[in-house]
């Protein structure tokens, strides 16, 4: 509010003059400092001060509500209100200097504070700078005495020595803007060679001209090549596998020729195993026929990429394998199953059962990306359903990896014991029990693993005078296993299951 009454104070003319939004863009965007002395400025104020005489010399800047001065020579305020300015005035006239005689003799400023009070301003003599083209301040000279009217040569002189002003003004914009770009420059360099570095770029340039290779010290580490930031183009296709060589060459002289851009891969000569490079390149000058002078580019190592994507193509092979085999294992199921059924309700729960005994086995095999899974595993999560609060199903046996046909024929095997033992067996009676036991004996080529289901504390057994689907799978769910053998006897102190079956190399178990 105090701001607005200032302006208020003023010629509307003026306040037009100092609100105009053109002349504040360009006063702010100076940016000038606020502090009072400047080497520069100085200079001029003084040069001004002994050219007319005077005891103070300002250089002075109006904003919207005060001036405050960049040089002051004989004053020791740093600003005064808009309301008191002088140079308000002179930078809303029409461009040419503004020389007030006997401020005390003029109603314009025959009531300033600067005027009746200590100050007791009576001459002022003030020139407009201006900067693209907008009054920014002006270069003023003040005396406390009346004084008559300057000579021409004094005035041309106070006139040049604004320009003069006004042009440094615009020169120490120019430097600090200058300054500006190059602080942001280097931190954009900085930026990117961070960037560069964390993603493990290796950047290069090439002179088509001379065949000389600009690069950071990372391409030639990636190239297996001694330590440098120059090289010549053909050491890069030297270092190329030659399995890579004809190819890559093709494609780079055809980017040359008829494209700006280039991307390729290859092998790195002499690396077991391969090392894998991709490059990324553009063309960002021709001559005038057309032809390539320079690329910039980058490479990088892809290798674990690479590895990573055969890795996921083996995967999609091996699963397609295996959902054939499973959609066979469950036609099969369906099929037994459904022959040895009395009734729909028990091929539903039976067939339901097994579906998803097969699919806990799948589950854990697909976590485990169809390769080894843990015996010890397979047996918690197949044996689960059939464990009650107390378990009674115990388990020992050193951990082993299974492949994944024998995960699969195992947990149809384990699923159809637990499940006749629930129903008919130890494990249909509180009391009951089952000590699960297995153990791996031979060579670290041909291991064989050696299980037994043991029942104990249940009902009395005696052979059944039928043998349904389930004790067909118990002794045939491995049959996909080679050299595999299942004994299943039903002993009068309690069904006994033995397995026996080799176990897998340790490349079909390993990811």
């Amino acid at each position: 509010m105090a701001d607005q009454q200032r302006v208020g104070a003023l010629p509307e003319h003026v306040v037009e003059a100092i609100n105009d939004p053109q002349r504040l863009s360009v006063l702010h965007e100076l940016e000038a400092s606020e502090a009072v002395g400047d080497a520069d400025f100085d200079r001029i104020a003084k040069l001004a001060s002994a050219i007319m005489d005077v005891p103070v010399a300002l250089v002075s800047l109006v904003d919207i509500d005060r001036q405050w001065f960049r040089s002051a020579v004989g004053l020791s305020e740093r600003e005064t209100p808009i309301d008191q300015s002088f140079c308000a005035h002179a930078i809303a006239g029409d461009g040419e200097p503004m020389v007030v005689f006997d401020a005390s003799a003029d109603p314009r400023f025959a009531q300033n504070p600067l005027v009746t009070g200590e100050h007791h301003f009576r001459f002022y003599a003030g020139v407009p700078m201006r900067v693209a083209n907008a009054a920014i301040g002006t270069l003023c000279v003040i005396d406390r005495q009346p004084r008559p009217e300057p000579s021409a040569d004094q005035v041309e002189q106070l006139r040049a020595l604004a320009e003069l002003a006004a042009s440094i003004f615009s020169l120490k914009a120019g430097t600090r803007a200058g300054e500006k770009a190059q602080v942001a420059l280097v931190r954009e360099e900085r930026r990117r060679a961070i960037a560069i570095e964390a993603a493990s770029l290796a950047s290069w340039v090439w002179d088509a001209r001379s065949g000389v290779v600009e690069c950071d010290e990372l391409l030639p580490e990636l190239l297996g090549l001694q330590t440098t930031t120059r090289m010549r183009a053909r050491d890069v296709f030297t270092a190329i596998d030659r399995r890579d060589l004809g190819k890559t060459g093709t494609m780079f002289r055809e980017t040359l020729a008829d494209s700006d851009e280039y991307f390729g891969e290859y092998r790195v000569r002499g690396t077991e195993p391969s090392r894998w490079l991709a490059t990324r390149g553009r063309v960002v000058e021709r001559d005038s026929d057309g032809k390539a002078l320079l690329v910039f580019g980058v490479n990088y190592d892809i290798t674990e990429a690479r590895a990573t994507n055969e890795r996921q193509r083996l995967l999609l092979r091996e699963l397609n394998h295996r959902v054939k085999n499973t959609l066979a294992t469950v036609q099969a199921l369906a099929t037994q199953t459904v022959r040895h059924a009395r009734n729909p309700s028990d091929f539903l729960e039976a067939f339901s059962a097994r579906l998803r005994s097969l699919g806990l086995a799948h589950g854990l095999l697909s976590d485990h990306e169809w390769r080894g899974i843990s015996i010890r595993e397979l047996i918690r999560t197949e044996l689960q359903p059939f464990q009650e609060a107390r378990p009674r199903i115990a388990l020992r046996g050193q951990d082993v990896l299974l492949s994944p046909d024998q995960a699969v024929g195992l947990a149809l095997v384990l699923h159809e014991l637990g499940s006749n033992a629930v129903k008919y067996g130890s494990l249909s009676v509180p009391q009951g029990s089952v000590l699960l036991e297995w153990s791996v004996r031979g060579r670290e080529d041909k291991r064989l693993l050696d299980m037994s289901w043991l029942e104990s504390g249940g009902p009395a057994v005696s052979a059944p005078a039928h043998h349904g689907f389930g004790s067909i799978l118990i002794k045939r769910g491995l049959a996909k296993v080679l050299s595999s053998e299942v004994i299943h006897e039903f002993r009068p102190e309690g069904v006994y299951a033995g397995i026996s079956m080799p176990l897998a190399s340790a490349e079909e178990t390993q990811p």
